[in-house]
């Protein structure tokens, strides 16, 4: 039987909690509030042979305000039976939250430090947040802080050096350790969305990428190594397309790889590696 509803009460505890710490911040001189779908059916976990389908709703929330800016990402990742919830031959279901905070040098100076591709300096600090109903029932809590660039580009591309910690959970009853607090270690982040043209045709290039380095023992008590995440699409404005309304619903596709996931090693760890294809929707209220 699937125990879905402690795992989505967390969720929504800590989405409304990061949600209240923005909407309670200064007024926002702008907002952007979205609904996505993402479907794919090469996705991978550890030690799962198969791959996995997953549908993957997530709400999306920006903002730029007096001294800096916002974001808040929800997802809920719905996967199918290869990758099962506990005592369940149903699949299992995952929240993710990720938060970030920037506080922008040339606001809060009101001086001017763009540099060569350099519009701005930030200072940037937040979490990830997550878990799962699954046997091994990860709570992964990350803390990161560090110094962004934001480059001078239509849209934004920022670029993040972190302070990274990280704590989580092992449930399997062979784990070494159930609570184990990883090396504190750098990580490098990097997110952009950017407006395209092609002919007539309004486009959006988006994305995100980290990289992790080792960071010590995990719970079985093997060698971490190092970690990378690549994840892009291009959207179409297809309610520009259609409705006249730009900047409202896109449709495309994307595609993510994930090498050596969590810190696992990819050469003797199966479900570590993904290069995953998937379709994307994306509704901007």
């Amino acid at each position: 039987m699937q125990k879905p509803m402690l795992p989505a009460c967390q969720a929504l505890a800590v989405g409304v909690l990061s949600l209240s710490t923005v909407t309670s911040a200064p007024a926002a001189e702008w907002s952007d509030s979205s609904f996505s779908y993402l479907y794919g059916t090469r996705f991978a976990e550890p030690g799962i042979d198969d791959s996995i389908a997953k549908n993957i709703v997530e709400f999306t929330y920006v903002d730029g305000y007096q001294y800096g800016g916002n974001f808040l990402d929800i997802q809920a990742l719905f996967s199918d039976s290869s990758d099962p919830a506990e005592d369940s031959d149903d699949g299992a279901t995952e929240f993710y939250v990720v938060y970030r905070h920037q506080l922008s040098l040339n606001k809060i100076s009101g001086q001017d430090f763009k540099w060569g591709p350099v519009r701005d300096w930030s200072l940037s600090a937040g979490l990830d947040w997550n878990t799962k109903n699954t046997a091994f029932a990860p709570e992964k809590r990350m803390f990161v802080v560090g110094p962004t660039l934001n480059f001078d580009v239509p849209g934004f591309w920022d670029l993040s050096l972190m302070y990274r910690t990280e704590k989580n959970h092992n449930g399997l009853p062979f784990a070494r350790e159930h609570d184990i607090r990883f090396d504190d270690t750098y990580y490098v982040e990097t997110a952009w969305d950017t407006p395209l043209q092609l002919d007539s045709v309004s486009l959006k290039f988006k994305g995100f990428a980290n990289f992790v380095p080792p960071k010590g023992k995990d719970s079985f008590g093997n060698d971490t190594v190092s970690e990378t995440l690549v994840h892009a699409a291009v959207l179409v404005d297809v309610g520009e397309l259609t409705f006249g309304r730009k900047n409202t619903l896109f449709a495309g596709v994307g595609y993510e790889y994930w090498k050596n996931k969590f810190g696992n090693n990819s050469a003797n760890t199966p479900g570590t590696e993904a290069n995953t294809p998937f379709l994307n929707l994306e509704w901007h209220l």
